[in-house]
C-alpha cells in the first residue's frame, strides 16, 4: 500500500467557501510524484459524497473512500456499542443523519434514544441542547464527533464542534466518548482505509499533531487556518506537538515533501510544483 498524504480539509484546502491558493495544484503534485492522497476531516457536517464532489470542483478528482469524517468514525463507534435499528439522537449535520443510516442505526431528533452524538450543527440551539442533555441524564450512550473548539471561516473563526459539545456535557453532567482526530476511532479507521504509512497535513497541532503522534507519522503544519502564521514564524508560540515541518500552506509544503517512502515513481513527471507558502523548517 502507497504512503499516504492524509490532509485535513478546513483551513488546509479550503476556509469556510473559499479554496486555499494554490492548495489543488499542490495535491495533484503531490499525486503524480507517487503519494496517495486521503483527506481527514473533523468536520461532521457535510456528508462524504457532498465532499468529494466539492474536491472535484477544484479539480481534486477523488472517491469516497479517499474520505474519512468524524461523522463516520462516530457512527463506527455507535454500531459498535449498539444494537441494529437502534434509536439515535442526532445533533448535527447531514453528514452525521447520513453516517448514523449507513451503519443500520435510526437517527432522531427527539427522545427517547439509546444513543446522543454531538457534531457541528449551524442549527444548534437551547432546544436542541435540552433535548440531547435530558437524553444523556436518561442513560443514552453520548457521543462527539469531536471537540475541537473553532471552526476556520473566511477571515475568521466559528464556535466549532467542540463548543455543542461543551454545552451538552454541562447540561448532563456527562463527558462524551470522542471519535474524531485525535482519539483511537480515528486513528483506528485511518488505519484500516489508508495503510501504516504517511505523513499528517493539518493547521491545528492539538488534533491533527495529536493524530500524527498517535500513529507515529510526521506531522506537517500549515499556516493557512487556525494556526497563526505571525505568532509561529514570529516565535510567540511553539506547537505543541512540535511539527516535522511548517509551511504557509500546502503549494509552499509539497515540494519540501518530494517522493513518498518507497516510491520508485520518476519526480520529474509531475511537472513543475508550485511555490511560495512561505515555508520555515519544523
Amino acid at each position: 500500500m502507497r504512503a499516504v498524504l492524509c490532509c485535513d480539509l478546513d483551513g488546509v484546502v479550503w476556509t469556510g467557501r473559499r479554496p486555499v491558493p494554490g492548495a489543488a495544484d499542490a495535491i495533484r503534485s503531490a499525486a503524480a510524484v507517487g503519494w496517495r492522497i486521503g483527506f481527514l476531516t473533523n468536520n461532521s457536517s457535510a456528508p462524504v459524497d457532498e465532499v468529494v464532489d466539492r474536491l472535484a470542483a477544484l479539480g481534486v478528482p477523488c472517491r469516497a473512500d479517499d474520505v474519512i469524517t468524524s461523522a463516520q468514525s462516530a457512527a463506527a463507534v455507535l454500531a459498535g456499542r449498539l444494537a441494529p435499528g437502534s434509536r439515535v439522537l442526532v445533533v448535527g449535520g447531514p453528514g452525521v443523519r447520513g453516517a448514523v443510516v449507513a451503519v443500520g442505526l435510526t437517527p432522531v431528533e427527539e427522545p427517547p434514544a439509546a444513543a446522543v452524538v454531538v457534531g457541528w450543527d449551524r442549527r444548534f440551539d437551547f432546544e436542541r441542547l435540552d433535548r440531547a442533555a435530558a437524553a444523556v441524564r436518561a442513560g443514552a450512550l453520548f457521543v462527539a464527533t469531536n471537540r475541537d473548539p473553532t471552526y476556520p471561516d473566511e477571515g475568521r473563526l466559528l464556535p466549532g464542534a467542540g463548543s455543542m459539545v461543551a454545552a451538552v456535557a454541562t447540561a448532563a453532567g456527562t463527558e462524551p466518548m470522542v471519535a474524531g482526530k485525535p482519539e483511537e476511532p480515528t486513528v483506528r479507521l485511518l488505519r484500516e482505509r489508508f495503510g501504516t504509512t504517511g505523513v499528517v497535513v493539518g493547521d491545528r497541532p492539538s488534533t491533527d499533531g495529536a493524530l500524527a503522534a498517535a500513529l507515529g507519522w510526521p506531522f506537517a503544519l500549515v499556516l493557512s487556518g487556525v494556526t497563526s502564521r505571525e505568532a509561529v514564524m514570529g516565535g510567540e508560540s511553539i506547537p505543541d506537538p512540535p511539527p516535522d515541518y511548517v509551511a504557509g500552506d500546502l503549494a509552499g509544503l509539497v515540494p519540501r515533501l518530494g517522493k513518498p517512502p518507497g516510491s520508485t515513481r520518476d519526480h520529474e513527471r509531475g511537472g513543475s510544483h508550485v511555490g511560495g507558502g512561505g515555508d520555515q523548517p519544523g
